[in-house]
């Protein structure tokens, strides 16, 4: 699979699998882990998520421009992931739950959040346009395509076991001082403390019987404060050094890096044929393609505007599609015990996606590869059309099987016994997650591709982080999905992304031909 691939791709790809094994870490537990640690509502939390997670690729492009001006991709890189470091070691500094002073202890999770945002804003656009450089060759031209697929794969490498670590760490750490694990607790937790005027007779009765559930000394809570103020410490801080595993993986991608560093190829510069380095593009030669360089850029800004929908609805993953799982999907049936600690929680299904991008993307290689040689292989933008359809399907197949669901608002007044009667079982997020990755991989990878083969040779970086940009403004409105679970019937909530993914793939139809003119 490698051998035909410069050198340098398994390199990138291994400094970006650590990399994205942190960040796994912390998005597999982060909203949970906001709710959980301040109380916060969903729709609260969400404005938390989608701001970071805009953040993140929005930095992106100001990377790209930094590094576009400097010069120095390699630099810039190295410094993210050293900025990204920081930031999880101020999340992961373990501070009192329930905490005293709210605003203080939130900005300060903020202020960790804010770093690692500028810190994935210098590295990830700017080490995927050095991956484009090494295609920039006429020796590897052709492989573009499967360079960048086997570069998203090495990626959610790190994301399959990231997800186990967070939940392994936090889940240890509960076992460690006597408690079981329950998502619906910290919720219930956080009202009882607010006052027994915010809880409904139910609900005072369920955190009755959770909390003498997850006694694993088999001992009856005499006091209930007592108790919901140590369940809510020791769950947090569970998740405190959960985001400590995060700063080892980002310290071994560090380490690849440096080690792999002087054999990169530099974006600043221009590869020319034979795989010598040259100066950058010319100013001449820059004005001689003057229109070229603007068709190129408008073809890429249309692509950018059809993606934004499909990070809007895939991006739910973390949010809404977690807090699916944790009050809908029967979690019961998954619990790995390791003696020391239990893998179990409504974070496991974080791993799903990632699986199967590693177990799917050579068979998707591989048709690919097969249609190619028989000449009919579909274009890129014509992929990412497809990709947008099968998201819509991924959306159509949940909202199937939650017509007969309960409002979120509902499970309030409802019994332990009656929201186990209608919990799903957990094989409708692995198929769910299945067809959102087959999506996703006619979509990332290929969108990744499309822009390093399109963007002008001086504008690598800023394309990038232009891309990026595009996925920031789809995350910034990842809060739709919280303010439709929390409002609206369950299978409403997922008939709006069926519809924002559908419309985009016939608006993506429409654009594939001229895309398809502009690209060669």
């Amino acid at each position: 699979m490698f051998n035909k691939h410069p050198k340098g791709l398994v390199a990138a790809a291994l400094a970006n699998m650590g990399e994205r094994f942190g960040f796994y870490i912390m998005m597999a537990i982060l909203t949970l882990f906001i709710s959980a640690k301040f109380g916060l509502s969903e729709t609260t939390t969400g404005y938390i998520y989608s701001a970071f997670y805009a953040s993140i690729y929005i930095l992106a492009l100001v990377g790209g421009i930094i590094a576009d001006k400097t010069k120095n991709f390699k630099g810039t890189i190295l410094a993210g992931l050293v900025l990204m470091a920081l930031g999880y070691l101020i999340i992961a500094i373990p501070t009192p739950t329930p905490v005293s002073n709210l605003p203080l202890f939130l900005g300060f999770t903020c202020v960790g959040l804010a770093v690692i945002a500028f810190g994935n804003g210098l590295f990830k656009g700017n080490l995927q346009a050095l991956v484009g450089q090494m295609y920039d060759n006429p020796k590897y031209s052709s492989l573009r395509d499967a360079g960048f697929q086997i570069f998203y794969m090495f990626i959610n490498v790190g994301a399959v076991f990231a997800p186990f670590i967070a939940i392994g760490v936090r889940n240890w750490w509960l076992k460690a001082n006597g408690f079981d694990y329950d998502a619906t607790l910290p919720e219930l937790c956080h009202k009882y403390l607010e006052g027994a005027g915010t809880m409904l007779p139910q609900e005072t009765e369920k955190l009755a019987t959770l909390a003498n559930k997850v006694m694993l000394d088999g001992s009856q809570v005499t006091d209930m404060t007592a108790f919901v103020n140590s369940y809510l410490d020791v769950f947090n801080r569970g998740f405190h050094y959960a985001f400590m595993a995060a700063i080892v993986a980002m310290l071994i991608s560090l380490v690849i890096y440096l080690k792999n560093k002087s054999s990169f190829p530099d974006p600043g510069k221009k590869i020319a044929e034979g795989g010598q380095e040259r100066a950058a593009v010319s100013k001449e030669e820059i004005q001689i393609s003057a229109t070229e360089i603007r068709q190129r850029i408008y073809a890429l800004f249309a692509v950018f505007g059809v993606v934004i929908f499909f990070w809007l609805s895939f991006h739910q993953n973390g949010y809404s599609l977690t807090y699916f799982a944790r009050d809908y999907v029967d979690l019961s049936v998954i619990n790995i015990d390791l003696g020391f600690t239990q893998i179990k929680g409504a974070e496991i299904f974080q791993a799903v996606n990632p699986f199967f991008v590693v177990f799917l993307t050579p068979i998707i290689m591989w048709m690919f590869g097969s249609l190619k040689k028989k000449g009919k292989e579909p274009s890129t933008p014509m992929k990412i059309a497809i990709g947008m359809g099968i998201a819509a399907l991924a959306y159509l197949f949940l909202m199937f099987f939650s017509l007969t669901l309960p409002a979120k608002d509902a499970l309030a007044t409802m019994t332990t016994e009656q929201i186990d009667a209608v919990r799903v079982t957990p094989w409708i997020m692995v198929g769910l997650y299945f067809i959102l990755t087959v999506a996703e991989l006619f979509i990332s990878p290929l969108g990744l591709s499309f822009v390093s083969k399109v963007a002008p040779p001086h504008l690598q970086g800023l394309m990038q982080g232009c891309w990026l940009a595009a996925t920031a403004v789809g995350n910034s409105l990842l809060f739709i999905g919280g303010l439709l679970y929390t409002t609206v019937p369950i299978w409403t909530c997922w008939l709006v992304f069926v519809g924002a993914t559908g419309a985009s793939m016939i608006v993506m139809l429409s654009m594939v031909r001229w895309l398809e003119r502009v690209a060669k």
